[in-house]
């Protein structure tokens, strides 16, 4: 999202494609949906939104899931919430600019990625909740 953020706020003027069919960041990235919400980059949105998910990830100690259970719970949900975000920007790279962003790519893995790894927690901070 920072580089990505680079370039919409005009301190770059190109974001590099690995040397595959079907990447443009630019195209992507310059596009009228980028601008949409609050009249802004959607990247310096995604940053602070992360930053929020960053803050409960790192939220509580080791044994939260049974002492704080609401946070890895939290947690999940916003790592669910921003996977969904996500999942629909990379269909609409797909669908309307027929072109992919690869740092959006990156980040929805990692978002994807992070996912997975919060689930576990989850589950036992509701098995938590339940006893």
């Amino acid at each position: 999202m920072g580089v990505v953020s680079l370039y919409q706020t005009g301190i770059i003027r190109h974001l590099p494609d690995p040397p595959l069919p079907g990447f443009d960041s630019d195209r992507v990235d310059a596009s009228g949906e980028a601008y949409e919400t609050l009249k802004t980059p959607d990247s310096t949105l995604g940053i602070a939104s992360y930053g929020a998910t960053l803050a409960l990830i790192g939220m509580g100690g080791a044994d939260r899931a049974t002492r704080q259970p609401w946070i890895p719970l939290l947690a999940t949900a916003k790592l669910g919430y921003d996977g969904a975000g996500a999942a629909w920007l990379t269909a609409e790279q797909i669908s309307k600019h027929r072109a992919l962003c690869f740092y959006c790519l990156l980040a929805s893995g990692a978002t994807w990625g992070a996912l997975a790894q919060a689930v576990p927690e989850a589950r036992a901070a509701w098995r938590s909740l339940r006893s």
